[in-house]
């Protein structure tokens, strides 16, 4: 595994069980966030600017498309991560609430979206955990 994989198989892997650990330990605080955050346009904006930052990051140190599961789920979420921030900057507050709020169905999908965080979360913390440099 590269180093790139490893790290950011780590952080990624942290970042999503932590995440999902507090989304299945508040949700009815994370539900109110969201619903705020997705009406709020200068948080949007910040928000979509550091996704783009933070996904252009990604992308332009991990594009690698072969080398195993672990590096395929690391690339797919740098592009996720940029695609959603420039989603962010593109689409206004009441575009960017259709789309979490009816779209994905966040509130109704809540724990299953916490589940697959925490499922790809301890899945990528192992595989960076567990992975040596190549």
């Amino acid at each position: 595994m590269r180093a790139s994989t490893r790290f950011l198989s780590r952080l990624f892997g942290l970042y999503l069980l932590i995440v999902s650990i507090v989304m299945l330990l508040h949700r009815q605080d994370v539900l109110a966030t969201v619903q705020a955050t997705v009406n709020d346009r200068p948080i949007l904006l910040l928000a979509g600017v550091l996704a783009v930052f933070g996904g252009l990051a990604i992308v332009l140190v991990h594009n690698l498309w072969t080398g195993g599961v672990a590096t395929v789920v690391v690339t797919v979420l740098g592009w996720l991560v940029l695609f959603k921030g420039v989603s962010l900057l593109a689409v206004g507050p009441q575009g960017t609430a259709d789309f979490y709020l009816v779209t994905l169905h966040f509130g109704d999908l809540y724990f299953a979206y916490a589940v697959l965080c925490c499922l790809v979360g301890a899945f990528l913390s192992y595989a960076g955990f567990r992975g040596r440099d190549s």
